[in-house]
């Protein structure tokens, strides 16, 4: 019964004009936005509309919650929904958010075995289930300029798609039981490389907080692939193509589009 509600509400909001006011927060706020063909910005017009009206959204730390926050947030969470089938991160329910990065707990056994505890700074960080949490001067950053492959709010909505399973373990569920075969071959090589090359203080294009493990490494290239795609297209052009397959995009196509 609470699905067949919930279907009727989304129709129902599919229904209803954008608000002028979000419209606005996307093409100031959110410029990837532009970025994205007609028939993909009213798109992700949807998707904002139903993800808004299913997640809360929290200040944290004296942050006042406005639109352009929910929007931009928001924005950058549905991008990664466009042109695929999903539930809008089911299992989510709240986005929690600090005006900047905050201090959460640490604790990690260093190699000697000696466990360490403290606090630690952090910009983002999302929960098995239930939250996400975000510091808004990161994300209002990592939105204005989507071309320096870091982007807090891709990488911690990386890690809902990630759980849909129920573990953060870097494979998320793909449409066919055929595409683990290649997804795993391209996946643990590239996440074996990285790490291999952090090893030797090589420079890398990714990330190398993607060589902790491999939750942290779909998340990594999940900032890339939208982020540098031509670059990671060069480089990496296998990941590229796994990628592309299952987020139903072509980030490098979209660039080239725009240059014209």
């Amino acid at each position: 019964m609470f699905a067949v509600l919930r279907k009727w509400r989304r129709r129902r909001l599919d229904r209803l004009p954008f608000p002028a006011t979000w419209l606005r927060i996307l093409r100031e706020r959110v410029p990837y936005y532009r970025l994205l063909s007609h028939d993909e910005q009213t798109q992700l017009q949807t998707l904002v509309r139903v993800f808004l009206s299913e997640k809360e959204f929290e200040g944290c730390g004296g942050l006042k919650m406005t639109d352009e926050i929910r929007v931009t947030i928001a924005a950058q969470a549905c991008i990664l929904l466009l042109n695929r089938e999903h539930d809008y991160y089911a299992g989510l329910h709240s986005i929690l958010v600090y005006p900047s990065s905050y201090e959460a707990p640490s604790k990690f056994v260093d190699p000697a075995g000696v466990v360490h505890e403290g606090d630690e700074s952090r910009l983002g960080e999302a929960w098995l289930r239930g939250s996400i949490i975000l510091s808004w001067d990161d994300v209002r950053r990592d939105s204005a300029d989507f071309q320096d492959g870091h982007n807090v709010t891709f990488h911690e909505f990386a890690h809902q798609l990630d759980q849909q399973d129920g573990t953060f373990d870097g494979a998320p569920l793909l449409e066919k039981r055929s595409h683990y075969r290649s997804w795993a071959r391209v996946l643990m090589k590239e996440y074996r490389a990285l790490g291999d090359a952090a090893d030797r203080g090589q420079e890398t294009l990714l990330d190398q907080y993607g060589a902790t493990n491999p939750a942290e490494f779909f998340a990594v290239i999940t900032e890339a692939f939208f982020e540098r795609p031509k670059a990671l297209k060069e480089k990496h052009p296998e990941l590229y193509d796994e990628l592309r397959k299952f987020f139903h995009q072509d980030p490098l196509a979209r660039l080239e589009t725009a240059e014209r």
